[in-house]
């Protein structure tokens, strides 16, 4: 899946009980996370919630890097919330990161008007880890 596709998907849905729906159906989408990586260093800072990002730097056939990752919460809607994230941001390069403002893309979908003050302070946290990740590839590349 695509995040041309979770927008189209998300479009048709005009009430949010639905959308919440939709968002938490993604989460269940997310691959397992290893219970090693539920890990200290994995643990997104700033989250209500618990939240792991792990990630994996790949070398992209002498292009550069990509960077790859895998999320878990143990609440349903943040995980899904994590899985619309990997959508946008894994596989990408630092540049393709940077370059992505995600934040504009959940205010797009109308998050900002339907998430509690702590769950938005969490994604946003999630999304400064990403691009603080992204900054520290391209630095050390």
């Amino acid at each position: 899946m695509n995040i041309d596709e979770i927008r189209d998907n998300f479009a048709l849905l005009e009430d949010w009980d639905d959308r919440y729906r939709y968002v938490i159906e993604l989460g269940r989408t997310l691959e397992p996370l290893p219970e090693g990586e539920h890990s200290p260093e994995n643990k997104v800072q700033g989250c209500v919630s618990q939240v792991w990002l792990s990630k994996q730097i790949e070398r992209n056939g002498g292009h550069g890097v990509v960077l790859k990752y895998r999320g878990d919460s143990d609440a349903h809607i943040v995980r899904g919330l994590v899985a619309i994230l990997l959508t946008l941001y894994s596989g990408q390069t630092p540049q393709q990161i940077l370059a992505t403002d995600a934040l504009e893309i959940f205010d797009e979908f109308g998050f900002r008007e339907h998430l509690t003050p702590q769950r938005s302070n969490g994604l946003r946290s999630m999304v400064e880890r990403i691009r603080n990740d992204a900054r520290t590839a391209l630095a050390t590349a």
